[in-house]
């Protein structure tokens, strides 16, 4: 069945086309909310509300794009709020005071695996990571991850440039031998 009969089915409540729809697509945004929340029984929880909440507000999708890109940004949505809740005091940036910077340049040594990023962005500060995150791998522009974050485009860029930067830091110690 195809995906978009799928979708007009779930629009009319259609039980067995929401669980083909949830079996079709579960394991990848499974896989994004691990990337995010970093623990497979939240990544769960919050993929489930991501489901629910995916199936109730299903009457807004209008076929711009994917339903899988859709759908995922309701999970990195979830995941995003998680995280917030976690955190107990959170403390406004003002970021509007930041100025704009682009670099294109995001290559990285030979050798160095995609592993070894995603453990280095274990380590950059907490602010930088979901812009990083959501621009490398989940493949998001600056106007989707500002609206994501609710931040403004320059402060996404900014936060961007900044996380890369330590991104590389740690990636040169690492080949340099005085990173862990």
């Amino acid at each position: 069945m195809f995906q978009i009969d799928l979708v007009a089915k779930c629009k009319a409540n259609d039980r067995k086309a929401q669980l083909a729809l949830y079996n079709q697509y579960c394991e990848g945004m499974f896989y994004v909310a691990v990337r995010f929340v970093k623990n497979a029984d939240d990544a769960e929880d919050v993929l489930q509300e991501a489901f629910i909440k995916a199936f109730e507000k299903i009457d807004q999708f209008k076929g711009e794009v994917t339903f899988g890109a859709w759908l995922k940004r309701i999970v990195v949505n979830r995941c995003l709020d998680f995280l917030k809740s976690k955190k107990e005091n959170l403390v406004a940036l003002d970021e509007s005071y930041m100025q704009v910077a682009e670099d294109g340049d995001w290559t990285v040594d030979e050798g160095i695996t995609i592993e070894e990023v995603v453990r280095a962005m274990q380590h950059i500060p907490e602010k930088y990571v979901a812009v990083v995150r959501l621009y490398l791998m989940e493949g998001y522009d600056h106007e989707e991850i500002s609206g994501i974050l609710d931040i403004s485009e320059s402060a996404c860029r900014t936060r961007l440039l900044r996380g890369k930067g330590y991104l590389k830091e740690i990636l040169k110690d690492k080949r340099d031998g005085t990173g862990s």
